[in-house]
């Protein structure tokens, strides 16, 4: 604690002139005698530690994004889990079902080359039965794999059928790309997208099979949009992507071979293969696509990054729906997706592109919309209502995700283990959460990351838990203390950002720059908060966690339904600001647990709409467990005010 004496600290003289000034809008606000000490307590001091997420040992676990181009079929080098990345993400399958053979062999040979030895063609038959070559482990994964199969096709409806068709025939790019809602006719228009099927079939012996149109567009010079640089890096996300050599190892069924109960879409009849000894199910094709090209749109589109995240598992869901996969193998398609896309982004080509082709989709789509700058951007691409677009409610989207990632499978695995991040996985926050740096986007990944336990999740690098949408809604947990400095100078996210993510943990959170955070979650964070500098916004009761505030810079905004609860203390210093938007029941006021120390600085009140006071009414804004010092400056919208002070809070008499 800190004891300042106006008669011998240096800043006695500004902080001695500011208790005296009296409110704006006039009336007897006395000032403390100047030779009245006011303490000033000491900024949160937080854990004195950051948090880290490294990846995990590289000389044990290999990271995917170092030997991506290891996913290969038809070379011996790459025929087992030890040495195929691309099999090995997925290696948890092994714990529900173990193939005949652990080797990427299902219809193809491969010479033996560089000591490996030759692979022979498996003579897996591909449908369960008497000849199946492989054996169920987890029985209850297993049939509960098939059964939600069994569920899903046998309740599908008109719309859930039509879905499911168009996913499966159209091109994954062209299909997912409504998920930009309100930005989908730019992006199609700027990128050239085009499609041949638009509708289903009336039967299956008049079914439209292939997409003859430009499913991700036009890049490089021949786009006429300048969205070239944009094109390329969507079609760049599939290198080594594959996953026709996680299918010849693990051999596993489809689920129409597994269970006559489930029912295809029967114009999708003529798209089950005649092969089964070459068409396993594990892992889903299109669904690892759509989540690799559906990261890809979210990278240049940040603007509709978890709309884009939901609609690509959708898409998995879709091929459920069909009847085509199981949710096992949507899983695992997932977990592909995602590495091949941190992989694509963080070398390569793309990696040198990446800044330019979200560059030019945001100066292109905001051409397109007519957006006067970034924040116009989002505001358009939220723009319409869930009858026109299906992600338009956050709370709903983020279930469905949710739902997505796990289809309710049973937990087989140890929980509570802690997540680890995959090496490079912070790239794909990269446009989304661009004011934190890789590092914190790597914890922002620890600690949103799905709990352990879910069949085929728990891979050594981490790959199967990370959960981005919620990555993208801020951190999970403050096991560290968390500095966050954003510059509304660069426009979007560094300018005005949210975190909707009910935060726990014992770190600290201080707010630098000059950009707005808007936190709105029930957070029970411990280290306390600190504002510097820009715009805190808090926009739920416990918004600040449980810690003490500490305010010597920048402006709080309490603007929640309910009084903002700080459990400990609350100080403010000059030059800084507290907007309180009050409204009925309490809202906006301040409630103070401990001591509210006021060393100068501005209180700016405003009402909510149809709520402001009468005069003459007498309203409470700040009440604590004890008051010390004043305000420079009060101000009230729209109200002149007289601030009445006592030991335990403020209020505001309203003069006309």
């Amino acid at each position: 604690m800190q004891s300042l004496s106006f008669a011998r600290h240096p800043l006695s003289v500004a902080l001695t002139a500011a208790l005296l000034l009296t409110a704006c809008g006039g009336g007897d606000d006395t000032a403390a005698p100047a030779d009245t000490a006011l303490t000033i307590p000491e900024a949160p001091k937080g854990l004195g530690t950051v948090d880290t997420a490294p990846v995990a040992d590289e000389a044990i676990v290999l990271p995917y994004v170092d030997y991506s181009a290891t996913n290969q079929r038809g070379d011996a080098r790459y025929a087992t889990k030890e040495t195929n990345a691309g099999v090995r993400l997925v290696t948890g399958f092994l714990d529900v079902w173990q193939p005949g053979t652990l080797l990427v062999d299902a219809g193809a040979a491969a010479a033996a080359r560089d000591g490996f030895p030759a692979v022979v063609a498996s003579t897996w038959a591909g449908i369960p039965g008497d000849t199946t070559d492989g054996k169920v482990l987890n029985t209850a994964v297993h049939d509960a794999n098939i059964a939600y199969v069994v569920q899903a096709t046998a309740n599908r409806t008109v719309e859930q059928t039509l879905a499911a068709y168009l996913d499966d025939r159209r091109g994954k790019a062209y299909s997912i790309a409504d998920g930009m809602g309100p930005l989908t006719a730019a992006w199609r228009t700027a990128s050239q997208q085009t499609t041949t099927i638009t509708e289903m079939a009336a039967d299956a012996t008049t079914v439209k099979y292939d997409d003859l149109g430009n499913e991700n567009g036009v890049g490089g010079t021949a786009n006429t949009q300048n969205f070239g640089t944009a094109i390329d890096l969507l079609n760049n996300i599939g290198e080594n992507g594959s996953t026709e050599p996680a299918k010849r190892f693990y051999k596993y069924a489809r689920p129409w071979r597994w269970s006559a109960s489930v029912k295809v879409v029967p114009q999708l009849e003529p798209a089950k293969s005649p092969t089964p000894g070459t068409d396993g199910g594990f892992v889903s094709g299109h669904s690892a696509e759509g989540v690799r090209k559906g990261l890809a749109m979210a990278y240049v589109v940040p603007e509709r990054f978890q709309e884009m995240l939901t609609r690509s598992l959708v898409l998995g869901e879709n091929r459920i729906l069909a009847g085509m996969h199981s949710p096992l193998d949507v899983v695992g398609g997932r977990i592909q997706g995602l590495a091949v896309a941190a992989a694509s982004l963080s070398t390569g080509a793309n990696k040198d592109r990446r800044a330019a082709a979200r560059e030019q989709a945001r100066t292109t789509l905001m051409t397109a919309v007519g957006a006067a700058d970034a924040a116009a951007l989002y505001a358009f691409a939220h723009s319409k209502t869930t009858a026109e677009d299906p992600f338009a409610e956050h709370a709903a989207n983020k279930a469905t995700h949710r739902r997505l990632m796990t289809f309710g499978l049973p937990v087989i695995g140890a929980t509570g283990k802690p997540a680890t991040v995959p090496k490079a996985a912070e790239v794909l926050l990269e446009t989304r959460l661009p004011y934190l740096t890789a590092d914190q986007r790597r914890v922002v990944l620890k600690t949103t990351a799905l709990p352990s336990g879910y069949p085929v999740m728990d891979d050594a690098e981490g790959w199967g838990r990370l959960n981005l949408f919620d990555a993208a809604d801020g951190y999970g947990r403050f096991d560290g203390d968390v500095a966050v400095t954003m510059d509304a100078a660069l426009g979007g996210f560094n300018a005005q950002d949210g975190w909707h993510n009910d935060i726990a943990g014992a770190g600290k959170l201080t707010k630098l720059g000059s950009g707005a955070l808007r936190l709105t979650g029930t957070n029970v964070y411990t280290g306390g908060t600190r504002l510097s500098a820009g715009t805190l916004q808090a926009a739920s009761a416990t918004a600040l966690g449980k810690g003490d505030v500490y305010v010597d810079g920048g402006r709080l905004v309490c603007e929640a339904s309910a009084a903002l609860n700080v459990t400990g203390a609350y100080t403010q210093l000059a030059g800084s600001t507290l907007e309180l938007v009050l409204g009925s029941n309490g809202a906006g006021r301040l409630d103070v647990s401990g001591t509210a120390t006021l060393a100068g600085g501005t209180l700016a009140v405003s009402f909510k709409a149809g709520e402001a006071p009468a005069v003459g009414a007498t309203v409470q804004v700040i009440t604590g467990g004890r008051l010390a010092g004043k305000f420079t400056t009060v101000t009230a919208t729209g109200f002149k005010v007289t601030p009445v002070y006592t030991a335990t809070g403020l209020q505001l008499h309203i003069d006309g």
